[in-house]
């Protein structure tokens, strides 16, 4: 307190204003450029033998898939035969029971694109709906999509025959494409992507400006989903590519067979006692098998590699 002089009457004194202390700013680790970052050798083996692991059953198919039949038996399986017939084999196979590799080859490409790709769009409508829309029960159905993530597809495959058998669907393509159009991982994951990837303002703001919700939904919210989108597409494409269980107890067909059915017919025809020799055949139809799918990790992967990593750092 201090006196006035022209009064006499005290006054409050100013009180200083307290100025917080700064906070300690995190030390950021400067990299040295003549620094070397620190390297386990102990993981560096373990990723080596995990990466000779992964890459030999492919060396070994790309090796076995240049020789005739009489090569496969009289060579060794990790080198090369005198006799190359890649190109043989290539054409044998196209050829062979009135080209029905390439039959089961359309028909692969057909449930991919009607299954995989009708899987992927319905995955990305629910995990955007669900990000951005709120509704009672949405718990519930958080609860439902977890539950039928762990739930795994063999252990469906006997009612869903039995349900499609009721109405007449078995033996036919719909039996395949139906089922593969439901993916819980797919809207799992899409859900997941779509609620750090779409802003909510972002959508507010197109509301505000009189945009319906559809079109919010293709012009502002589906290039933003790209990423995850594809990461979706991707697994989608090798569920579906490698269906195996679905189609052996839906169709009876061999017009219909995809290829992982085909060459299992195939495989058992080379291993009958008496039956022709094709396994040169089944191998090249292998090597053929999986090109398509590693054309697609090759030309998508910046866009999967995103799309996983999406929402891992928060700022």
């Amino acid at each position: 307190m201090t006196t006035n002089s022209a009064t006499g009457t005290p006054r409050p004194t100013a009180v200083p204003k307290r100025v917080p202390a700064p906070r300690p700013r995190a030390r950021r680790r400067v990299h040295t450029p003549g620094r070397r970052p620190r390297r386990s050798v102990l993981l560096t083996a373990v990723t080596g033998v995990v990466l000779v692991y992964s890459l030999l059953p492919l060396a070994w198919l790309v090796i076995s898939a240049t020789k005739s039949q009489t090569g496969l038996a009289r060579s060794f399986g990790l080198w090369f035969d005198g006799d190359f017939a890649l190109w043989d084999n290539l054409s044998r196979t196209f050829t062979y029971q009135d080209g029905v590799f390439g039959r089961w080859l359309l028909n692969t490409l057909l449930y991919v694109v009607v299954g995989a790709g009708g899987a992927t769009f319905l995955a990305v409508l629910g995990g955007y709906a669900l990000a951005t829309f709120r509704f009672p029960g949405k718990r519930a159905v958080f609860a439902v999509v977890i539950g039928a993530v762990a739930v795994p597809t063999t252990a469906l495959a006997v009612p869903t025959f039995l349900l499609f058998s009721k109405i007449g669907l078995t033996d036919t393509p719909w039996a395949v494409i139906i089922p593969s159009l439901i993916s819980p991982f797919g809207l799992y994951l899409m859900w997941v992507f779509a609620s750090e990837a779409v802003p909510a303002e972002l959508v507010e703001a197109a509301r505000i400006d009189g945009a319906s919700e559809l079109r919010t939904f293709f012009q502002v919210a589906l290039p933003l989903l790209a990423p995850g989108t594809v990461t979706v597409l991707l697994f989608t494409t090798v569920a579906t590519w490698n269906n195996y269980f679905l189609p052996l107890i839906m169709l009876k067909d061999p017009d219909w067979y995809p290829l992982t059915l085909g060459l299992d017919a195939w495989n058992k025809q080379a291993a009958t006692a008496g039956g022709e020799a094709v396994f040169n055949l089944v191998v090249t139809g292998s090597l053929l098998t999986i090109v398509p799918l590693i054309a697609a990790f090759l030309l998508l992967q910046k866009y999967w590699q995103s799309g996983l990593a999406a929402g891992s750092v928060k700022e």
